[in-house]
């Protein structure tokens, strides 16, 4: 008998919702520094291919399997084989680790959503970042609140919490995003800024920046944790599985395309340089905003859009484990809510405290913060993603067939996912061991 399952009640709800999940600080922040450090033009033209004629591939895999057994990626992949569970529970493991450090980084932008709205703003963001992470007990205090604020969503249920909170927050994101962006384009950077962005210099071209593309498409679309494919187990039957992945792949894009005419303007006003990763958004980009005009409203503008960016990635990551206690262990959706925060709470006290008092406490070379992310991002998503590519390309024709069908383009991507992808995958797997 087919199980009672939770559904989008639109199309558009699905869209916004997946959309949500895939938008999240990689986007904002993570991808114009990419971008500033691996050939800019060149790799954004890489990426773009990457995105849309390889990562496409997985990401129709993981919505077909969930449209087609609508369960958790745990029993999911039971049905298909059940030894192969444990790929499964890798993949709700990876949902799990992520929001352990990404939640501290949620926590962060809270804190600087108040000190701006409060117009408590310090004179050197540098020694305040220090300052804000040296303390034991604020951060950590921080990271609890965003915990409870993204739990209340999946604790409400997919409609009325998940597809209810992404009709609300996305638009938002998405007005926000171009306000800033067009904002950004008057500045005097603003045309330096978008020449560095989308001017291309192929002599920078090298392998490592089609690895490195392929990461950052994998990291963004979600692909390789279980949560398009926990998010495709509430599709309609009749949802055509390759436009809803090119709909999202498209809007994914677009919003990491407005990043970069958003930031990189807006750094070339104040000669900061492109590539400097975290230390951009919450050392450099906050002491530019006070020298702009408008510089509180921006601010706030710019951090409350990473907040949205955060939660509705980090609602998508926790029903991703919340689904598959709910579907596996028979639990509660209350129950296994508190649970799954409880676990998280706990894990991300070392991860908080790794840049104060833990910060010389290192495995591998590694605070525990940096082994999270070097874990999930580097070894989890590539390794996750090879498997559901072996299975779907090799065992689970129902669900390539249904990911695909079987029109010529159809047996082009199947070809591809067949002997093609794989082996990027591996190598991207080395690389980032490396």
């Amino acid at each position: 008998m087919e199980n009672k399952r939770a559904q989008w009640s639109s199309n558009i709800g699905f869209i916004l919702a997946t959309v949500g999940s895939a938008v999240g600080l990689g986007n904002i922040w993570r991808f114009p520094y990419i971008m500033g450090k691996n050939g800019v033009a060149v790799f954004l033209l890489i990426y773009v291919l990457i995105i849309a004629f390889i990562c496409a591939i997985p990401l129709c895999l993981e919505l077909a399997t969930g449209k087609i057994y609508r369960l958790d990626a745990v029993s999911s992949y039971e049905k298909i084989n059940p030894k192969l569970a444990p790929f499964g529970y890798l993949c709700i493991l990876t949902a799990i680790l992520i929001p352990c450090f990404y939640f501290v980084v949620g926590g962060w932008i809270l804190n600087y959503i108040w000190i701006f709205a409060a117009n408590s703003i310090p004179s050197d963001f540098g020694a305040y970042f220090s300052s804000l992470n040296s303390n034991i007990f604020a951060p950590l205090g921080l990271t609890l609140v965003f915990l409870i604020m993204t739990a209340y969503f999946p604790y409400k249920g997919v409609n009325k919490g998940i597809e209810k909170a992404n009709n609300i927050m996305m638009p938002l994101f998405a007005i926000m995003l171009i306000t800033l962006a067009v904002y950004a384009l008057f500045l005097p950077g603003a045309k330096a800024g978008l020449e560095f962005m989308f001017k291309p210099d192929f002599s920078v071209f090298n392998h490592k920046m089609i690895l490195t593309a392929l990461g950052q498409a994998l990291f963004t679309l979600s692909i390789g944790m279980g949560t398009i494919l926990t998010y495709g187990s509430y599709l309609d039957k009749k949802t055509n599985i390759k436009k809803s992945a090119y709909t999202l792949i498209f809007f994914d894009t677009l919003i990491a395309i407005l990043a970069g005419i958003m930031i990189f303007p807006i750094v070339f006003s104040e000669g900061i340089e492109p590539s400097a990763g975290a230390i951009l958004v919450f050392i450099s980009l906050p002491e530019i905003f006070t020298f702009l005009p408008f510089s509180n409203i921006c601010a706030i503008i710019f951090f409350l859009l990473l907040f949205f960016a955060a939660i509705t990635s980090g609602i998508s990551l926790m029903e991703t484990s919340i689904a598959c206690f709910v579907d596996k262990f028979k639990m509660k959706r209350s129950h296994a809510t508190l649970l799954l925060s409880a676990i998280i709470a706990i894990m991300a006290i070392p991860a908080s405290l790794s840049f104060g008092a833990l910060s010389g406490f290192k495995i591998f070379n590694k605070t525990f913060f940096d082994l999270l992310d070097f874990l999930t991002s580097s070894v989890l998503l590539p390794f996750n993603t090879f498997i559901i590519c072996i299975i779907g390309g090799w065992y689970a024709h129902n669900v390539s067939k249904e990911a695909f069908g079987e029109t010529f383009f159809g047996k082009i991507l199947l070809f591809i996912l067949k002997f093609i992808l794989p082996v990027i995958l591996i190598l991207a797997l080395i690389f980032g061991l490396n």
